[in-house]
């Protein structure tokens, strides 16, 4: 693939990615979308998305990622499933080494996501599918009728409290302050929740474990006592990693490891945008990466315009 010169590659075939595909396969331009697994990204993994417009009803993840693939490809857009494993961004032509081969760009867009944040306590990667998950939406289901636990207290674990109040028998919340950040709409749902227990101003600083976790240790985050929760498992929503060590040493990253791009989605370099969860913005959401890759498309447009 090395012979030909894409207009545009997008590394990321979440919404984003295909957003921004769409708009610049439509506007004239070579267009290939570099996906590591298949599309959708953190989307893929809800299986009920309620606050996107144009739906009524709820709609799958999945299928809504599967559904902006075939529409973007539908126009001209090409899809390279591989692992894109280094770049080198400056100069007016781009290129990136995949494990299906060099690619050659006069522009690239990163859509690369985030991923969920681990507590970072000895024993947690071990625990990973055996009582340790970082997706109620994924794995809420092999706990169905159990004992389990949430650490966090923003949205996403707000989120998780509620999807898994509705399978396991008991839930708790754990969280680190007295009051949760989460938005005002998560408050009245999870007090009603009868199976949804707060534990306030605790943190788990440890795990125990018999073959797979039985239960965690907690520590008062004001006094400092330790206490012991028996769970079957325990569901971490602490936020997100951005996946942006490609370009670590290439792009401008702020102090949490985002990319730095504004409204535009331009980043410190020319001809390299980013869009979606990995560029630093206030709300992160299936809808404002969609807009993200609207946007980019625009000034991809100026960008390539500039270059003829």
């Amino acid at each position: 693939m090395t012979e030909k010169l894409w207009d545009v590659v997008i590394v990321g075939g979440g919404p984003a990615g295909y957003s921004a595909a769409l708009y610049a396969v439509r506007a004239g331009y070579s267009t290939l979308v570099v996906e590591m697994l298949s599309p959708g990204g953190q989307m893929a993994t809800t299986n009920a998305i309620e606050n996107y417009p144009g739906f009524v009803e709820s709609v799958d993840g999945f299928e809504l990622a599967m559904t902006m693939q075939q529409q973007a490809e539908k126009f001209g857009s090409e899809t390279l499933y591989a692992q894109v494993t280094a770049v080198q961004l400056a100069g007016p032509e781009k290129h990136l080494t995949t494990t299906e081969g060099d690619l050659r760009a006069k522009a690239v867009i990163f859509a690369t996501g985030a991923d969920p944040r681990p507590l970072g306590l000895a024993g947690e990667d071990g625990l990973r599918g055996r009582g340790v998950a970082y997706c109620a939406t994924c794995d809420g289901g092999f706990y169905r009728g159990k004992t389990v636990a949430v650490a966090g207290g923003g949205n996403s674990a707000a989120e998780d409290a509620l999807t898994l109040s509705k399978l396991c028998e008991k839930v708790y919340l754990i969280h680190r302050r007295d009051t949760l950040s989460a938005t005002r709409s998560y408050l009245k749902p999870l007090e009603k929740a009868e199976n949804i227990e707060f534990l306030w101003n605790k943190q788990v600083t440890g795990f125990e474990v018999d073959g797979t976790l039985t239960g965690l240790t907690l520590t008062d985050t004001q006094t400092g006592e330790e206490s012991h929760l028996p769970v079957n498992g325990l569901f971490v929503a602490i936020g997100r990693q951005p996946n942006t060590w490609l370009v670590k040493d290439q792009l401008e990253l702020d102090r949490q490891g985002y990319i730095v791009a504004d409204e535009s989605c331009r980043t410190s370099q020319p001809g390299v945008f980013a869009i979606g969860d990995v560029r630093t913005k206030p709300l992160r959401q299936v809808v404002t990466a969609v807009a993200d890759g609207a946007t980019a498309s625009k000034y991809l447009e100026e960008y390539l315009n500039g270059l003829d």
